[in-house]
Parts: C-alpha cells; structure tokens; sequence
C-alpha cells in the first residue's frame, strides 16, 4: 500500500456522483473551511475553490467519474490524489447506504492530511 505524503495548506475531498458533487476543504491542521453539495460542474467545483485555491491538493475516491476531475484538475495545474474506494472505507470505517454527501467528502480530504498517516493509506497520484 502506497502513502500520500505530501503537504499542503488545504486538502480538498471530493464524494463525486454524476449529478452532484459534495466538497469538504480542510486546512493544515484539519479544520473544516468549507463543506458544500454543488452540482458536478466545473464552473461550480473551480468557484467553490477558488479562495483555496493557493496550496490546494485535490483527492477523490476512485470510482466511475473520478476522471473528469482529474482532467479539470490537470488542466488547472491542481495537484490531484485519487485512493482506492476500498482501502479508503476500511480504514475509515465502512459506508452506509445512506452515507452520502458531506460527511463522504470528508475522507478523502483527511486522506492526505498528515504525513504517512494511516488516513492517507490507498491514496496516489
């Protein structure tokens, strides 16, 4: 299993559906700054980021949209994490049905806080 170990001022999760998107930024030290459910637009996901935007890393779980992001994320020079989905729920705890929207977007986010933490378990760039 690989770590993400790289530091940033703001680490940003992603719960990304095909209609909806739930974004949960953290700073340094794991606070949340911003919590939101937007529409998966890239007008919406860039404008919701855009206070962060300086020192941002973006992760998502790896599931049948997380391309996209990654492709608006590579455009916009955002470093970009993807985590395996799996590693991801085992090391968080495991994710009800009805577990969506914020608080989903907030393991990816504490994923690559810290470094070599067990959180960060799953994830690569």
């Amino acid at each position: 299993m690989r770590f993400y170990t790289g530091q940033h001022a703001f680490h940003c999760g992603i719960d990304l559906h095909a209609h909806t998107m739930a974004v949960c930024i953290l700073d340094a030290t794991g606070e949340i700054v911003l919590e939101r459910n937007l529409p998966t637009t890239p007008e919406a996901f860039l404008e919701a980021i855009a206070p962060y935007r300086e020192g941002l890393v973006v992760a998502c779980e790896c599931l049948f949209t997380w391309y996209l992001l990654a492709d608006l994320c590579a455009r916009e020079q955002i470093p970009f994490v993807l985590g395996h989905a799996l590693y991801m729920k085992a090391i968080h705890g495991g994710k009800a049905k009805n577990d969506c929207g914020r608080r989903s977007a907030r393991r990816p986010a504490a994923s690559t806080c810290g470094s070599r933490s067990r959180a960060s378990a799953g994830c690569w760039r």
